[in-house]
């Protein structure tokens, strides 16, 4: 998914450390998605008091949807991964490695886009849509090694579920436990380079659910449909409910039917810059992807005259093509004139 503001704002997330259990709302703001004629999504990360939970640093909800559908034409991105979380309906995903798959409910998407990838999101025809949206920042290097992350795509249609009487949780990135009678733990087979999780929970009228989670790190819950119940505090559709972290379990109950995702990790200590659809360390960074993507039309066009669509060993075109959409793609805003200011959690 891309960020399609027209203005965009550059965010410098700085290391922060873990803060104690709380539950704190951060409101969703609307954003235009595939232009101002087209479907409008309820975006709650970034935030400028919350930048990051973990190293998940974007977060999108786009549905219920009746009016227009997604159509998002091709895009770039650096320095995250994505992972696309369809509730109902289906997305088509294309991408410059050549990939091009529907994205089914239950199953998960996770795109790496490295030093730079192009992806195009349209939702299947005649089908409404309900889902998310997630990037997770990728680290300057893992401990003890230089690395290059490469661009790369992956889609697990097998993913645990953990299942109580109470509901059921599906866990798409890291681990979660289930604590109480009957323990158990599931692991996402998903590649991600940060400690991260994230889980799509789901509680019966009057059921509750108890999770275990790292102390370590940091949580936040979005419900996305019902309402549930967290330390009293009872959390609606709409905000991100930030929980803080030094937490060894969470206890989350409903009086209705309820659906939720849980995101957690470990606080990002790297300095993140975020413009458009770029993540890096620097102003330098991401001002230099952004002249990478429009510089390479001209070669694309090119490319896609002569029926060669992907990257070809030393052809220098950093985001690649992606397939079906000829030299159709989104131009990258401007970068503002002025250095970024750096954004502090309170």
């Amino acid at each position: 998914m891309t960020n399609l503001d027209a203005r965009p704002q550059e965010t410098l997330a700085e290391p922060s450390g873990i803060c104690g259990p709380r539950v704190e709302f951060f409101s969703a703001r609307e954003v235009p998605l595939g232009g101002l004629r087209s479907m409008q999504v309820q975006r709650t990360l970034p935030q400028r008091e919350l930048p990051t939970v973990g190293a998940w640093c974007f977060l999108d909800q786009f549905g219920p949807d009746s009016g227009p559908a997604m159509h998002v034409l091709p895009h770039p991105h650096t320095g995250l991964q994505t992972v696309t979380w369809p509730i109902w309906g289906r997305i088509h995903h294309r991408d410059s490695l050549g990939n091009d798959v529907f994205v089914e409910p239950g199953e998960l998407n996770l795109m790496t886009a490295g030093r730079g990838i192009a992806h195009s999101e349209v939702s299947a025809e005649g089908e409404g849509l309900f889902g998310l949206q997630f990037w997770a920042a990728l680290p300057g290097s893992l401990p003890g090694e230089d690395q290059d992350w490469g661009a790369s795509f992956q889609q697990v249609r097998d993913l645990p579920v953990l299942r109580a009487p109470g509901g059921q949780v599906t866990v798409f990135v890291g681990s979660v436990s289930l604590a109480g009678g009957q323990p158990a733990t599931g692991t996402s087979p998903a590649v991600v380079h940060t400690p991260l999780v994230g889980a799509d929970g789901a509680l019966n009228a009057g059921g509750e659910l108890s999770l275990g989670l790292d102390p370590e790190h940091e949580h936040a819950v979005l419900v996305v449909s019902g309402a549930v119940q967290i330390d009293g505090h009872r959390i609606e559709p709409g905000p991100l409910a930030y929980l803080g972290g030094q937490r060894h379990e969470l206890l989350i109950s409903a009086s209705e039917d309820a659906r939720f995702v849980l995101l957690g990790g470990e606080p990002f200590t790297e300095d993140l810059v975020m413009f458009w659809n770029f993540v890096g360390r620097s102003h330098e960074e991401v001002a230099e992807a952004r002249a990478a993507w429009e510089a390479q039309t001209d070669t694309a066009a090119g490319l896609v005259a002569a029926g060669r669509p992907f990257i070809e060993p030393g052809q220098q075109l950093r985001f690649g093509l992606v397939p079906g959409h000829g030299e159709d793609r989104i131009p990258a805003p401007q970068v503002p004139p002025v250095r970024l200011t750096p954004r502090r959690r309170r």
